[in-house]
């Protein structure tokens, strides 16, 4: 048989010749360009969205670890400043019992001088001497190591003026040289007899009180310092400060407490401190960086590694299997069929990097409410907060956290399942069941999120057609996305079914900007796409209409600009045809 082809005859019953090398060279350097294009869309339809979650999250993670670095630091200055008070209240009232003892005398012997000073270790040894003084600061009474402090006038010392002026009883005096040219400090306490003020004094050893505050200390790398509202130091360690010396850190005396970062000496700390109540003292409390958050870069640098590996493994993969697919579509024809169902897949896996946002908030979620919840615990057990707890307050507590590790696995489940790769099959299925699978869950909370409404209008009686529910499920997800894309700002996304004796209409409509005459003509181009960069490859709708025409339907689009779009899936009810364009 002959057939015309221009100014020639073909015999088109002789065997077909190879294509010339021009025409393969052409066809090669095609799909060349098509593999490349189709990976490098892929890519960043996957990697883009994911990245820049990662990246969101990973900031937030680490303000959240810095910020509870903080916190434990400013429990632990306050847990130590209560102490320190309470040290300073027991020596205040350990001097106050002198007055009250049975062999008090306004005029003192020095035997009984010295059973006060022995009193008075015998509460903590870091009382030094102890001397009575009268109204006029003579100091008439003295026991102690300085023998010539005996009848000194403290008449005109700071902290005589200040506990004779005060209304309080006691004072505390700073850290000071004194008479003796040594560091020391003194607690005074006045007490009127006959209507005169009598003083008892003792001073305490800055040295000794040092070794207590280091006894209290509690952390790794924790260091604690006394300064008073001049910045000098009151106690310190001597490794890295002396008495009286300028404190590197001055706290601010506006704030009663307070948590910071700061530099020392080249080094970066972070700083706590509050003030005392017994005396103008600040206790600080400082802490490497690199110790008080300790854990955040170590959970950081798991961050980095196990999300850089995961975008290596899924770009090696995608560009693999991308690579490997449209080889075989180059080899043969025969391999279109199965091309187009792999494409179909790498679609669903482009589809997952724009649900990765729902995704990541809705795991985000449980993950939270487990590290309150472990952190809540550890509290519990830390003696240092002394919470009260029960067998069954944890026993609440670990429920919660079983709560939400169930919610996240049944995310993941779900998340897994859409992405699972299956084999085309045909089976009976209700449309409004599979439309609602498609929305139900993190697609509609997604779009609650960006305030958009999904309103449903399904047909109640709607009857099961044969076709590939995962392939139909795809086709659906584009639609719903594209409509979502095509809202800016708040908007109304709906989804309806209705049939006929012939078939069955599946209508996802939105009230979105719309498309021009030239755009609509070009939609189910492969490759064609209006969004940015990243944001689509433009095979969905592309794919979208191959699946519905090989189940024997077609798709239909109307468009107004800025008033909205609708998408019409139609589908054939005689099983015959779903069965033959399905198969074929």
């Amino acid at each position: 048989m002959k057939r015309a082809t221009g100014n020639h005859e073909v015999n088109t019953d002789q065997p077909k010749k190879a294509a010339p090398p021009e025409d393969r060279a052409k066809t090669a350097e095609y799909f060349s360009r098509l593999r490349l294009r189709v990976k490098l869309g892929f890519l960043a339809a996957f990697l883009i969205p994911p990245i820049a979650l990662s990246a969101y999250f990973h900031f937030q993670f680490n303000s959240t670890l810095e910020e509870s670095g903080k916190l434990h630091l400013a429990s632990l200055a306050e847990s130590q400043k209560n102490t320190i008070d309470l040290f300073l209240q027991e020596r205040v009232v350990n001097v106050f019992s002198l007055f009250h003892s049975a062999e008090f005398d306004v005029d003192p012997s020095q035997e009984v001088m010295d059973r006060y000073l022995q009193t008075l270790r015998q509460t903590s040894d870091a009382f030094i001497d102890v001397g009575f003084c009268d109204s006029q600061g003579a100091q008439i009474g003295y026991a102690g190591p300085f023998t010539y402090l005996l009848g000194k006038d403290y008449g005109s010392e700071d902290w005589f003026v200040a506990v004779m002026e005060q209304e309080r009883d006691y004072y505390i005096s700073d850290i000071y040289l004194g008479f003796r040219n040594d560091p020391h400090f003194t607690i005074a306490v006045k007490q009127r007899i006959d209507a005169k003020p009598y003083i008892v004094r003792a001073t305490l050893d800055p040295d000794k009180f040092y070794l207590f505050l280091r006894s209290i200390g509690r952390g790794k790398g924790v260091d604690s310092a006394l300064v008073n509202n001049q910045g000098r130091y009151q106690i310190v360690d001597p490794d890295k400060g002396e008495l009286l010396g300028t404190s590197e850190y001055i706290p601010s005396a506006s704030e009663g407490h307070g948590v910071e970062e700061a530099r020392i000496d080249g080094n970066s700390i972070l700083a706590a401190y509050v003030w005392l109540e017994e005396t103008p003292w600040a206790l600080v409390i400082r802490q490497p960086l690199s110790v008080a958050y300790a854990q955040m870069y170590r959970t950081q640098k798991i961050m980095i590694a196990s999300t850089a590996l995961i975008i290596i493994v899924v770009a090696v993969s995608i560009w693999m299997i991308t690579d490997r697919l449209l080889r075989r579509a180059q080899a043969t024809a025969r391999s279109r069929e199965e091309l187009r169902l792999q494409l179909v897949h790498a679609a669903k896996l482009a589809s997952l990097g724009e649900l990765a946002a729902g995704i990541a908030h809705e795991i985000n979620n449980p993950l939270a409410i487990i590290a309150a919840t472990t952190g809540c615990i550890r509290d519990m057990f830390d003696p240092e907060f002394e919470v009260q707890w029960t067998p069954e307050s944890v026993k609440e507590e670990l429920a919660n956290i079983d709560s939400a590790v169930f919610k996240a696995r049944g995310i993941t489940q779900t998340l897994l399942k859409f992405s699972r790769k299956n084999p085309p099959r045909l089976v009976p299925r209700n449309v409004n069941k599979i439309l609602e699978q498609v929305v139900a869950g993190l697609k509609e909370r997604e779009f609650e999120l960006s305030d958009i409404e999904l309103v449903r209008d399904y047909d109640p009686h709607l009857p099961d057609i044969t076709l590939d529910p995962d392939q139909i499920s795809q086709v659906f997800l584009n639609l719903i996305n594209n409509a979502g894309d095509a809202i800016d700002g708040t908007g109304t996304i709906t989804l309806a079914t209705h049939h006929d004796d012939s078939c069955i209409r599946i209508t996802v409509s939105d009230n979105g900007a719309g498309m021009p005459a030239e755009i609509m003509e070009k939609i189910f181009v492969p490759f064609f796409t209006t969004k940015d960069v990243g944001k689509g490859t433009g095979l969905g709708l592309s794919i979208s209409s191959s699946i519905v025409e090989s189940m024997g339907g077609r798709i239909e689009v109307q468009s107004v600009q800025g008033a909205g779009s609708s998408f019409t899936v139609v589908l054939p009810l005689a099983e015959s045809e779903h069965v033959e364009n399905g198969s074929a």
